[in-house]
């Protein structure tokens, strides 16, 4: 008898953890719908239409000017200079090169065409960078010191949270600097 109310306050007890923890992850489930109510959910969501570009249809531009000279983007989807996500593709020239740097938010690569060699670290080393041919991916966080160079005329698209950093690890090779 001793033994069934020692199971019975046993279980009384579970079921009042259990209580206890449902209402502590509501109360975390309603501040995190507040927050999510205040973002604006073209730029933290997705636009609210579809986007639908042909390659035909995607619009090449120089630069962008924190990189050197050769580069070309083209913004598909968001702000990279805004806060919020954004899809972007960079066109490389052969041989292109970018300095270590790194970036303060996540930076995810998909590689379109061409081959993406990418090293990690502050120093940059060719014989060190993985080769990542036309559909590899890369995904990358904030700070991460990393480098890359392209073989062929490379396109890779780059999806992140803006506003879209680049930081030089050595200012020198920051070509900003340079045409001030």
């Amino acid at each position: 008898m001793n033994h069934l109310r020692r199971d019975r306050s046993f279980r009384c007890r579970l079921m009042l953890i259990g209580s206890a923890a449902t209402l502590l992850s509501c109360i975390g489930c309603e501040s995190a719908d507040a927050d999510e109510a205040d973002m604006d959910p073209r730029t933290t969501f997705g636009p609210d239409s579809a986007i639908q570009l042909s390659v035909d249809e995607i619009e090449w531009q120089p630069g962008p000017d924190s990189l050197e000279e050769g580069a070309e983007y083209a913004v598909l989807e968001g702000d990279p200079g805004s806060s919020g996500i954004f899809v972007m593709r960079l066109k490389l020239p052969d041989g292109f090169e970018i300095a270590p740097h790194t970036h303060p938010n996540f930076e995810r690569v998909t590689v379109i065409s061409g081959t993406f060699n990418l090293g990690h670290g502050s120093t940059f080393n060719r014989e060190e960078a993985t080769e990542l041919p036309a559909g590899s991916f890369t995904c990358m966080p904030p700070g991460m010191e990393h480098y890359a160079f392209a073989e062929g005329e490379t396109v890779i698209q780059l999806t992140s949270h803006g506003p879209w950093e680049i930081h030089y690890i050595d200012p020198d090779n920051d070509p900003r600097e340079r045409s001030e």
